[in-house]
């Protein structure tokens, strides 16, 4: 009952402000219409009219259904009316329902899924110039008023009133009781928890996009870098997306003994300077002019050009992405951030809980000797963009240029590469007919940016592998990075195509998808048939594993910061915004990098793309190498595909659910880290 007169009283407050903003009444109201004595009495009434079913879930379904109930859906008889006609009691009635239900959702979020997968190919593929008409409807949401339709037509309310929905720590609590058919009705329930306006989610969509292209088309031509020394390392023509790319080429050049270093500290120089705006406009995915990112000078056919610096255009992004998500807030009764919704709505892992955990890692004294260990190998003092040492992985033993030459011809083009899922597939160990089956659900595209996984939403439709392949053929980076995105492919098809139930279709979180992801990616080399052998590779695979880890933790806890920064100051500027984003990156290296690198006040953890157009996504990649950890520990003696068949088709239980049912124990860093003081022991 507090709940419901909670919930009112923010509506109230909502409306209140609402009406004077847009001086509207009517369908612009945010205040239910019902209150608590017309709550009570039609729960009073089903109760009477339906003895034989659980009183608790009828208190449930009509308490939601009222919070969610708005001037423009009639008044309180035509509520009362609307319960009594569509309760449903009897159990194979309701099970009836919740599968048309999940039927009709299914082909609703499958085909506006296909049509957005479809009107972005002209932004995501390499197709040629963008052009006005294709941003307009790549940044076009067709499914932007569905919500709004079932709430007007009631559909809406017939999932609330019948399959209500339950909190996260009552998931938790009950889930584990629960059979499949209890935690798939549970689903149903989350479908359908605010009203959100369509014009809202399209402006989201809109400014998604438009940061979306942005990140797209951030390249790098490395070819007309200087050295410190003045001097040009890298091939010509050689194009960098930042900042994927410009970080595994830094990655690459641990094998470089010649001029390895050099180039990495070229590198670095460039995120510095995109991180802190002082790049030159001009060199951005621009192959023309040449660039000393040491001195910022810009030169044009060795002419002397003024380099006006970038106008703060990456946080702005940020910040319209920001304030998208802000003007949403009102409209949900308890996740009222994006920070909220983000953790405790889509990860169900609260943002306290995760940044615990990451403070937990980030803080254990064994990094610090892993840090020594990479500093012995490396014959000299850390630098700051060794944080992505690549040094541990079996891969760094081998010339870049054979494995290069060994994927390009491998996969000269997106056809070769989609031809190829089937033989990867039984490289990892998928059964004949399992390879063939996943195979021909995943359909391969050449990307132009970096390239992702984009997941069907109803059987019947193919996910899709979206990868940079050069002129040239895929290169082992890019090779590296298609692989990872195969296996969240692989996720996708398993839990869509192979769980009992569509709404439990998918993963908890999108942590679990990059474990799998990061499996895959793993194996590459195993893949590519070019596998090393080393009396110690268990133990050197820990040590890159737990490095990895540090270096992304900390990335996810600046990209958390950042969101609550601007949750306390929301009329922030760009400048203020590109400000606070080094101010809390250096935090962040203070407290748990220079212990380990012996240097303070570090910006490079702004780098991360992901922050322009992917709010607050990247702690993603902490839990999946956490979850992939763990998971490789427990599968280590048994059979990969199979394994990877019976964890993933449990589809989405909540995360600590999932985990239990996967191997048995919670989310941990213990394992990790437990693992990685046996392997400096055994190494040193």
């Amino acid at each position: 009952m507090r709940t419901t007169i909670l919930v009112i009283t923010i509506f109230a407050a909502i409306l209140s402000f609402s009406c004077q903003q847009t001086g509207k009444k009517g369908t612009d109201q945010l205040q239910s219409v019902i209150d608590q004595s017309t709550i009570e009495e039609v729960t009073n009434e089903l109760a009477k009219a339906h003895p034989e079913v659980n009183q608790a879930r009828i208190a449930r379904g009509v308490e939601q259904t009222a919070s969610l109930w708005f001037p423009n859906n009639g008044d309180s008889e035509t509520f009362a009316s609307f319960c009594k006609n569509n309760f449903i009691a009897d159990k194979e009635a309701r099970h009836l329902a919740f599968e048309k239900l999940s039927r009709n959702f299914e082909i609703l979020d499958g085909h506006f899924n296909k049509i957005s997968l479809e009107l972005l190919e002209p932004l995501h593929l390499d197709m040629g110039e963008i052009t006005k008409v294709d941003q307009k409807f790549g940044s076009y949401s067709a499914g932007s008023h569905v919500k709004s339709d079932l709430y007007k037509n009631k559909i809406a309310f017939m999932v609330t009133l019948n399959f209500p929905q339950y909190t996260l720590a009552e998931k938790n609590k009950l889930g584990a009781d629960w059979t499949r058919k209890e935690w798939a009705y549970a689903r149903m329930g989350d479908r359908f928890t605010a009203r959100v306006p369509a014009k809202m989610k399209m402006n989201y969509s809109e400014t998604e996009t438009a940061a979306d292209m942005y990140i797209a088309d951030y390249n790098i031509f490395a070819g007309q870098l200087f050295s410190e020394k003045g001097e040009k390392l890298f091939p010509e023509g050689m194009k960098l997306l930042s900042h994927w790319n410009i970080r595994d080429e830094i990655k690459s050049n641990y094998a470089d003994k010649k001029n390895g270093l050099v180039k990495q500290r070229t590198l670095y120089r460039v995120m510095k300077r995109i991180v802190d705006q002082s790049i030159p406009e001009t060199v951005i995915n621009n192959k023309e002019p040449e660039w000393n990112p040491f001195t910022n000078e810009v030169t044009l056919a060795g002419e002397p050009k003024q380099g006006k610096a970038e106008p703060n255009t990456r946080y702005q992004h940020m910040l319209n992405l920001f304030h998208a998500v802000k003007a949403m807030d009102k409209y949900y009764p308890t996740l009222d951030t994006y920070i909220k919704r983000k953790f405790s709505g889509n990860m169900e892992i609260s943002q306290e809980e995760t940044e615990k955990l990451f403070v937990e890692y980030m803080s254990s004294p064994v990094l610090k000797d892993v840090g020594a260990l990479i500093s012995k190998r490396l014959g000299r003092n850390l630098e700051p963009f060794d944080i992505w040492y690549d040094g541990f992985k079996t891969r760094s033993s081998l010339d870049q240029d054979k494995l290069n030459e060994a994927t390009q011809q491998w996969f000269p083009n997106a056809m070769a590469m989609e031809n190829e899922l089937p033989n990867i597939l039984k490289k990892l160990g998928f059964p004949n007919d399992r390879a063939t089956y996943l195979a021909n659900k995943i359909a391969v595209d050449p990307a132009r940016g970096s390239g992702h996984a984009w997941g069907a939403s109803m059987k019947g439709e193919k996910a899709h592998l979206r990868t940079r392949i050069p002129e040239s053929g895929m290169n082992y980076k890019g090779y590296n990075i298609a692989i990872h995105e195969f296996g969240h492919n692989v996720e996708q098809t398993i839990s869509l195509y192979d769980v009992d139930y569509y709404t439990m279709n998918g993963v908890p979180n999108t942590g679990f998808t990059e474990a799998l992801a990061f499996m895959f990616q793993s194996r590459d080399l195993e893949i590519l048939g070019m596998a090393t052998s080393n009396a110690n590779k268990e133990h050197l695979k820990t040590l890159d594993k737990c490095w990895g880890l540090f270096e992304i933790m900390g990335v996810g806890l600046v990209d958390q910061r950042v969101w609550k920064w601007l949750y306390a100051n929301p009329n922030a500027t760009a400048k203020d915004l590109k400000k606070a984003v080094m101010r809390i990156s250096k935090e962040v290296w203070n407290e748990f990098y220079a212990p380990v690198f012996g240097q303070k006040d570090e910006t490079l953890q702004g780098i991360y793309s992901h922050m322009i157009a992917s709010p607050l996504y990247l702690s993603a990649y902490s839990f999946g190498q956490i979850i992939e950890f763990q998971l490789e520990e427990y599968i280590a003696d048994k059979d990969f595909s199979s394994e990877v068949q019976r964890i993933f088709e449990q589809g989405r239980l909540t995360p600590k659910q999932w985990m239990m049912e996967a191997v048995g124990e919670p989310l941990s860093v213990q394992p990790i880290l437990n693992k990685t003081g046996k392997a400096l022991k055994a190494l040193n």
